[in-house]
């Protein structure tokens, strides 16, 4: 079975129960998978961990206003919802006004029910608060309105979702990334002077890449990659080299044990295959 996608692990570890019984059994076998799906477990309890809040400063008044500026929002919500709460709800106590004496009772309309003047309407709900004052919000519906945003519970869920995907995608690329095998420092022969490097690199699809780099391009006729035995009794050719760097695929039932030894040659222009003796750089593979 192919290794999980990182979507489906991904959801695994916001949601805890996205696989079938074939998903279960490869998780619990393959290393690979196991590891990538405790990274994301970890990130997720990470995020849903609800950070001291205590020591967060309230970001200034220029915060919104470049919020605003950029989204470019009505002037409705142009004030800063973060100063404006802590300002209403610190504000100066008006105190109660003075309690008005009854208005006569006046007698109803034949037909119509009689209401007295301080009886509450009868759509109002009663403030289950004790103490509250009828029509205000309670504290617990201030507290909601006043809370920063990371005090939110939806927040964290959102970025929970938001840090597993870009977690999977990582996965996913560094899965899709070359991974080095092998690599060579070049070093100067003879009258050269030109260094550089090389590295084998295993591609997605299960081949391989030579990948070479010079600081100098110093052939007089033209540079040939090379892979050399150690004994030097026998070579490949991988391809010419226009320039101070080239990628040459080695072929696939080459042993790089075998071939451990990299060469770039200087070849005239004879029309002569084989290699011309002469060197421009040359190192060996180290895995």
């Amino acid at each position: 079975m192919p290794h999980l996608d990182p979507e489906r692990l991904s959801l695994l570890a916001l949601y805890g129960d996205w696989l079938d019984d074939d998903g279960r059994d490869h998780l619990s076998s393959c290393a690979g998978c196991s590891a990538d799906y405790a990274a994301l477990l970890r990130a997720v309890t990470a995020v849903k961990t609800a950070p001291d809040a205590s020591s967060l400063e309230v970001p200034g008044p220029q915060v919104w206003a470049g919020i605003h500026r950029e989204l470019g929002l009505s002037q409705a919500v142009q004030e800063d919802p973060l100063a404006a709460a802590p300002e209403k709800a610190a504000g100066p106590v008006q105190p109660a006004a003075p309690e008005q004496p009854a208005a006569p009772e006046q007698p109803a309309a034949p037909g119509q029910a009689q209401v007295r003047e301080g009886s509450a309407p009868l759509y109002a709900v009663p403030d289950r608060q004790q103490g509250a004052t009828p029509g205000q919000p309670t504290a617990r519906a201030a507290r909601r309105r006043t809370a920063a945003w990371w005090q939110r519970p939806g927040t964290w869920l959102t970025a929970a979702a938001a840090t597993l995907l870009i977690a999977g995608g990582t996965i996913w690329t560094l899965n899709q990334a070359p991974q080095p095998l092998a690599k060579a420092d070049l070093t100067p022969l003879a009258q050269y002077s030109a260094t550089g490097s090389a590295k084998v690199v295993k591609a997605p699809d299960g081949s391989r890449m030579l990948e070479v780099k010079l600081s100098k391009d110093e052939a007089k006729g033209y540079q040939e990659v090379w892979l050399i035995a150690p004994d030097l009794s026998r070579l490949v050719s991988l391809g010419v080299m226009n320039s101070d760097s080239g990628t040459f695929e080695v072929p696939a039932s080459l042993q790089l044990a075998d071939f451990p030894i990299v060469d770039v040659s200087d070849e005239p222009m004879d029309g002569n295959p084989a290699h011309s003796t002469v060197s421009i750089v040359r190192g060996t593979l180290n895995s």
